[in-house]
């Protein structure tokens, strides 16, 4: 399992474990799963996806940054109103 934290201007959006995370890259789409490799990048106007327990869960972003290591994966973004 992944632990995200995804955060906003306004407030934490979501804080706990998932078990993947589909990012808009500024250089295409791409997936975190569990041992992902570490990596920072920047995000577009896009859609976050997350797969929790109970389900897939989707988040409209402006844009913002992605950080990943040792299965934490970290979110600044802008979330579309």
């Amino acid at each position: 399992m992944l632990q995200l934290k995804i955060v906003s201007p306004e407030k934490i959006e979501f804080d706990g474990e998932v078990e993947s995370v589909l990012v808009p890259g500024t250089m295409g789409q791409f997936e975190i799963l569990n041992d992902h490799a570490p990596i920072i990048s920047t995000l577009q106007k896009g859609i976050v996806e997350y797969g929790t327990k109970e389900g897939k869960v989707s988040l409209n972003i402006l844009g913002g940054f992605v950080e990943v290591k040792k299965n934490e994966v970290s979110l600044c973004v802008e979330v579309c109103e």
